[in-house]
C-alpha cells in the first residue's frame, strides 16, 4: 500500500500553515561540513541532534554502510560537489554498532530478487557483463575497518584537496554517543577561488 496519498495530504497542511519557515537556510553548509552516515533510520533524527546540527549546517550524504565503494560513483560526486560548489572543507565518515551491512547475505538477497521477478536472464546478463554480483552485495566484516576504508578512498582520490579534513567515527546507534575511529590532524583551510 502506498503512503504517497497521506505524504501529499500531510504536505499541502504543511505548506499551507508555512510550516517549513523554521528550517529556511541557503544551500551552502553553514558550518562547511559534510556527513557521510548509513541510511540506517534510527539514525535520521538521532545523527543530526547528537552532533548539534540544524538544517542548513551540514551536507548529510547517506548510503548503506557509511560506504563509499566507487571512486567516481554518485557518492563521491556529491562529495565533490560540496567541498568544490559549496564550500565545504571538513568530511566526517559515522559508521554506526549494529549495522545491516555487516549482516548482509548476498545468496539470501539475489534470491529475494529474484522473488520478486528478477528473472535468471537478467543475472546471466550481468554476469557476462563483468558484474559480479555476489562481490558486489558482499558484507562488510568490520563497521570501524569500513569507515577507515571510505576515509583512504576519500583521502586518495585525485581530485580531493589535500587540505581537506576527513574524520572518521562510530555512533552507538541508541544513545548518539561517538567514537573517534580515525582523526586528521588539522591544517591549513581549503579554499574555493573568489
Amino acid at each position: 500500500m502506498s503512503q504517497l496519498n497521506e505524504i501529499l495530504e500531510f504536505n499541502r497542511a504543511f505548506v499551507a500553515d508555512r510550516q517549513y519557515e523554521p528550517y529556511r537556510t541557503s544551500k551552502w553548509p553553514d558550518k562547511k561540513l559534510v556527513v557521510l552516515s548509513c541510511m540506517d533510520t534510527r539514525l535520521t533524527e538521532l545523527l543530526p541532534r547528537a552532533l548539534n546540527l540544524k538544517n542548513g549546517d551540514a551536507k548529510i550524504l547517506k548510503t548503506a554502510g557509511a560506504l563509499i565503494a566507487h571512486p567516481f560513483g554518485s557518492i563521491m560526486r556529491s562529495l565533490l560537489v560540496a567541498v568544490y560548489e559549496l564550500g565545504a572543507v571538513e568530511v566526517l565518515v559515522i559508521g554506526h554498532h549494529g549495522c545491516g551491512m555487516a549482516g548482509l547475505d548476498a545468496q539470501r538477497m539475489l534470491q529475494t530478487m529474484s522473488d520478486h521477478g528478477i528473472s535468471p536472464a537478467t543475472f546471466a546478463t550481468l554476469k557476462g557483463a563483468g558484474v559480479d554480483l555476489e562481490e558486489w552485495l558482499r558484507p562488510v566484516s568490520s563497521i570501524p575497518d569500513s569507515v577507515r576504508l571510505t576515509i583512504s578512498n576519500i583521502r586518495q582520490h585525485p581530485l580531493v584537496p589535500k587540505s581537506l579534513a576527513v574524520h572518521g567515527l562510530m555512533m552507538d546507534p541508541e544513545t548518539g554517543k561517538l567514537e573517534i575511529v580515525s582523526e586528521m590532524p588539522s591544517q591549513p583551510s581549503f579554499r574555493m577561488s573568489e
